[in-house]
């Protein structure tokens, strides 16, 4: 495929998905999960791998998702072309509500618009957990082991309130354990 296509192709999609993304960086994932289907820049087990890896790098998670799903595609200027693209229609939209924000800010109806895109965007990302959770842990080769580590630690962070970075590092130095052991 031609790069100057696919840095269009990719352009368009990271700014649809920074523009319809509402409340933070997971709520990109359903539109990310979505491109799995529609083009082969990767799959939905390695979008598992690229939110870890979102998720533990410094920054906003949306932006690093963008930015690794980028390079995973085509390199540096690949990743670029997401970053500006996911980045765009927030720095637009934000110019914008900033001139408008005190003439609207006591609206019924963006008040009613701001109600209602919350538990939308909880269900879509609660949907895309599941459909990672079935196919990262429900179909690996270890789905005991994998599914004994997911249970223990989603109880364990909700008897414990800790910082998710504790989980990541626990299942991090868990998973090297077991693969020096030849477990997994």
């Amino acid at each position: 495929m031609n790069t100057f296509i696919l840095h269009l192709q990719i352009i368009k999609e990271f700014f649809q998905i920074g523009l319809f993304s509402f409340g933070g960086g997971y709520s990109t994932l359903p539109f990310l999960y979505d491109l799995t289907k529609h083009y082969s820049w990767y799959t939905s087990e390695e979008l598992s791998q690229i939110i870890a890896v979102a998720s533990i790098t410094p920054g906003p998670v949306g932006l690093n998702i963008a930015t690794y799903a980028g390079m995973k595609v085509n390199g540096i200027l690949t990743a670029f072309c997401a970053t500006c693209a996911i980045v765009l229609p927030a720095l637009i939209i934000g110019i914008l509500v900033s001139k408008l924000l005190k003439k609207f800010k006591d609206n019924f109806y963006v008040k009613s618009a701001l109600w209602a895109l919350k538990p939308t965007s909880c269900a879509l990302l609660s949907y895309v957990a599941i459909k990672l959770f079935i196919k990262n842990i429900m179909y690996t080769p270890n789905t005991i082991i994998s599914g004994a580590l997911f249970l223990i630690l989603l109880i364990t962070s909700l008897l414990k309130s800790k910082d998710t970075i504790w989980y990541i590092a626990i299942s991090a130095f868990i998973g090297i354990i077991f693969v020096k052991l030849s477990i997994i």
